[in-house]
């Protein structure tokens, strides 16, 4: 390796063959590495944020990886793929085949689930396919399905000697004359009909009242049964069954008894059948296994009455129904005139003292005629209601290819609520019906991923010897899978949990779960932070089960900060020495134990020369308090909280506790309701107290600043709005008549057309994720040629956005606009990135930081309640330092500062922790303990209790 000697201690040597060899690595702001890397170990690269970890890890080692992989098509297949660019490295040997495992959630699909991703729930559907047994959704019971020789010695079985009619029924329930119908038996030789149960002749003409609902049998044959008659009863079930496509009907004369055969499956009592069972049919993302109602989705928009009509006691005319607003001259309103003068109201009436026909038809819409009087339209005219009620143009604003504002208006009085047909199971009745041991398969997706790993425990115990044989194979490959992801910490979600709900660490532990039950061997994997959101308590299975998929044979290559998981691994690169243009070095490598003897910054934190300090006093806060009675949404039982006002508030526990469940959909929307009117409703509370202490609400999470790579530090801050007009009101701006908008890369004139301003030009890879390559006429620059001469001390525009923060702060540190916001990007560790840095690039923790600057920028009323979900995600030791000093000086101005976060660091430092637990999923959702650090130490139920403890002693 490349690397300093004085900071570097000895390392054994690594053997030629076992190891993979990266040379000259220099992409972003690597500098010239080499690096060395065993093979089939837990390989650990750490790091300050910006210091190349990333850069050397997925857009070197993986790139180039994928760019080898690509190779290995056909020039057929390359041509539709296009070629990607090789990393700015030398040379790399020893490269196995590369899967990368990164944080980014599995997709924003609301048909995609924690099941289909990890293919457990396309193994039940295949299990309850072969093995499932259906019951009849009429009547419970068991439903049943012949062959005709089974037929027929049931039939001589139970109805020896008794008379009867073999029927095949031809009309279920529908309406229609049936002429038609009645002419085709007539003329193929059958001679009666049984009509809603009554048994008639067929004769010519023959109809049935068209408006009714009918159902309709024809007789095959009647007779006594007999065994001498075998042969004949044989023929007429054949008939039966071939009139009636597989199903036919026995009625007894005498008693009226009927009974119902089938080849298919059956309710010997309602007749009613299914569909031969197949894995589609259990599959709400198919035709035949969805529920029609909501397609599926197990939820269906539908209009709030109470956001339509949010106070009865006002009047029409004053606003009473909102979509409306208040009472001006049109025809709607005219129209409602005409419907009070039926109902006897005006638009001056109370809404609650309006006649519920009268609300129904204002909602709903109808076609009756009204008499419009006194309007523009005529002293007395005659018109239908053309606005159909008020409910359905709002369904068509939501659903038509209206503008974003009609939608956005549209979806201020939509709910999305629970599908009444299928009760959010997302399943048709019929698949709902199909059970193994007394449950559908639904239900199964319902259990948290431990209980089903329970319920799958001994199930062969509760199955029939036909339901083993066939189950074998598929439950040895469910019980794997569902181990994996326990094993990884993910035993509280279920399989039907959305992929929209899960956080980047969930997502990423799915993936590395579904990668271990692949078994593949001599595979390189690359992780980035497998670790985030999970709890101290969880980490030692997150690490087994990294070390399980290194001993089947693979290398495992991990970014990552955790101190248990550096000093788990069998070999630890470390990389600085500092971020940005300043790092880009390795600085020490080797195993934990060499790496501990470095006098890198990581070693320092990892020793104790350098920690976060716990701090001597706590705050005591303004003494105002925040208070939520009864929360409980998802797995929350009741929960009473208290958030202390003007204090850094910690909310803890293990995963899946209820953290987020509190703070991010409870807490958030309940503040941003409040403040902001937004559209989000919170989950079920009972009351809130203390809302008057604080005068608004920011939310500061790891979402990306911008979907594209156009969005960027400067853009997000607003910064380069002033920048750009800096550039029009210079002399040379002015001569060429230049205008702000000249500097923008997102509008013609000024910008590079070959790339419409972006820099890069996009290469769709169809299947693989697209790649992104410097547009050749301007290299990279955005702008065209004109417009890069305009230049402010020496600098271009373009150039000033290649600029890092940190050059940025002194070259604008006489322009106070610029300065302020450039020097809290600074302040909040962002020093090394680039004004311009396309923020797709920027890591969680990054985006938050910058989020987090943009308000530190901002000018506060000091009564401010700011919200971070994990916000040490991408932090080293020393980045965390750094952030807690810039939340440490928000509570300073009297804000409160709530965050969500399993670091020990943040947790120790904190003024009030609040420990939710005691586990995840069912068993969590309480309010295990609250207060300071030390006081909530003591606790002992708390898993949290037992680290921090620890922590507090150091």
């Amino acid at each position: 390796m490349k690397v300093k000697e004085s900071t570097v201690p000895a390392i054994e040597q690594i053997d030629e063959t076992e190891k993979i060899d990266v040379y000259g690595a220099r992409v972003h702001n690597l500098q010239n590495i080499d690096v060395s890397i065993p093979r089939n170990k837990l390989v650990v690269v750490t790091g300050l944020s910006g210091s190349g970890k990333s850069s050397l890890a997925f857009d070197t080692i993986y790139a180039e990886g994928q760019r080898r992989y690509i190779e290995t098509f056909s020039a057929y297949a390359r041509q539709f793929l296009g070629n990607m660019e090789r990393p700015d490295v030398d040379k790399i040997t020893g490269l196995s085949p590369v899967i990368s495992i990164e944080q980014k959630t599995t997709g924003k699909n609301p048909r995609s689930t924690v099941g289909t991703i990890t293919e457990i729930y396309d193994f039940l559907r295949l299990f309850y396919a072969r093995a499932g047994e259906a019951f009849s959704y009429k009547t419970g019971e068991k439903m049943v399905k012949y062959t005709d020789e089974q037929i027929l010695n049931l039939i001589l079985e139970q109805f020896e000697g008794r008379k009867v009619y073999i029927a095949a029924p031809l009309v279920k329930g529908r309406k229609g004359h049936y002429k038609e119908l009645f002419e085709q038996i007539r003329k193929k030789g059958f001679l009666h009909v049984r009509i809603d149960g009554e048994i008639q002749e067929v004769v010519h003409g023959m109809k049935v009242d068209r408006y009714k609902t009918h159902f309709i049998e024809m007789v095959v044959d009647r007779f006594a049964v007999s065994q001498k008659d075998t042969k004949r009863l044989k023929e007429s079930i054949r008939l039966a069954m071939q009139h009636g496509k597989g199903i036919m009907m026995l009625i007894d004369k005498d008693t009226d008894e009927q009974r119902f055969y089938s080849r298919q499956l059956m309710c010997p009592s309602s007749g009613i059948s299914y569909n031969e069972p197949a894995p589609h049919s259990f599959s709400f993302n198919s035709p035949q296994g969805a529920c029609p109602k909501c397609k599926g989705l197990g939820t269906v928009d539908e209009v709030d009455f109470d956001k339509i009509v949010p106070d009865a006691s006002l009047t029409i005319k004053k606003g009473g129904i909102a979509p409306l607003g208040k009472y001006k001259n049109s025809l709607i309103f005219w129209q409602i005139e005409a419907i009070g003068e039926k109902y006897g109201f005006t638009v001056n009436t109370a809404i609650k003292n309006i006649p519920e026909e009268a609300i129904d038809i204002i909602l709903h819409g109808s076609s009756e005629p009204l008499t419009l009087k006194n309007t523009p339209l005529g002293s007395s005219s005659n018109y239908y209601l053309s606005f159909e009620g008020v409910i359905k143009y709002i369904l068509e604003q939501q659903d038509n290819d209206t503008s974003m504002k009609a939608r956005k208006w549209a979806n201020q009085f939509i709910k999305n609520t629970q599908c009444t047909e299928c009760g959010g199971q997302r399943l048709n009745k019929e698949a709902l019906h199909f059970k193994i041991d007394q449950k559908n398969i639904a239900q199964l997706a319902e259990m948290d991923l431990g209980l089903l790993h329970e319920w799958f425990q001994g199930l062969e115990d509760r199955m029939t010897d036909k339901q083993k044989a066939i189950g074998y194979e598929v439950l040895k490959e469910i019980r794997n899978r569902l181990g994996f992801l326990i094993n990884v910490g993910l035993e509280y979600l279920s399989l039907n949990r959305s992929a929209m709900t899960l956080s980047g660490g969930e997502s990423q532990r799915i993936r590395l779960a579904t990668q271990i039950g692949s078994q593949l061997v001599n595979v390189l994997y690359i992780l980035d932070e497998p670790s985030i959101g999970l709890h101290q308590r969880d980490n030692h299975r997150l690490i087994d089960s990294l070390c399980q998929l290194r001993d089947t044979g693979n290398s495992v290559l991990v970014v990552e900060h955790d101190h248990d998981m550096m000093m788990a691994a069998d070999y630890v690169v470390d990389m600085g020495p500092h971020a940005g243009r300043h790092g880009g070095e390795v600085v020490a490598h080797g195993t934990p134990m060499q790496l501990l003897q470095s006098n890198s910054l990581t070693a320092d934190y990892l020793t104790g020369r350098k920690k976060i300090a716990v701090p001597k006093d706590r705050r005591d806060g303004n003494g105002k308090v925040l208070s939520i009675k009864g929360a409980t949404g998802h797995n929350l039982q009741g929960v009473n909280v208290n958030f202390p006002l003007g204090k850094l508030i910690c909310v803890t526990g293990v995963s899946g506790s209820g953290k987020s469940t509190l703070v991010n959909e409870t807490l958030y929307p309940i503040l941003n309701q409040h403040f902001y009117k937004a559209v989000k409703d919170p989950l079920p509370f009972k009351s809130v107290e203390g809302l008057e202490h604080i005068d608004k609400v920011v939310d500061v999470d790891q979402k990306p600043l911008g979907r594209t790579p156009r969005s960027n530090p400067a853009t997000y801050t607003k910064i380069f709005d002033e920048i750009r007009k800096l550039f029009a009101e210079l002399p040379e701006s002015k001569i060429r008549a230049y205008k702000p908008g000249r500097f923008s890369f997102n509008v013609a004139g000024g910008r590079c057309e070959t790339c419409k301003g972006g820099g890069v030009q996009v290469i769709e890879m169809n299947f693989l994720p697209d790649v992104m390559v410097e547009c050749p006429d301007c290299g990279g620059r955005r702008y065209n040629r004109e417009t890069c001469e305009v230049r402010y001390k020496g600098k271009s525009i373009s150039d000033v956005l290649d600029m890092t923060i940190n050059q940025s702060v002194e070259f604008f540190q006489h322009i106070p606009k610029l300065s302020k916001i450039l020097k809290t990007l600074q302040d909040v560790g962002l020093g090394y990135i680039t004004l311009g840095q396309p923020s797709t690039t920027l890591s969680g923790g990054e985006s938050q930081r910058v989020k987090l600057a943009a308000e530190l920028a901002k000018r506060d009323t000091g009564q401010t309640m700011y919200i971070l979900d994990e916000p040490t995600t991408g932090l080293h030791f020393e980045d965390i330092r750094v952030l807690l000093d810039v939340l440490h000086r928000l509570v300073a101005k009297g804000n409160t500062v709530v965050v969500i976060e399993h670091n020990l660091d943040v947790i120790k430092v904190a003024d009030h922790v609040i420990d939710i637990g005691p586990d995840g999923g069912r068993f969590g959702g309480q309010l295990l303990c609250s207060g300071t650090p030390e006081e909530v130490a003591k606790n002992k139920k708390s898993y949290t209790a037992k680290y921090l403890k620890e922590e507090l002693k150091k």
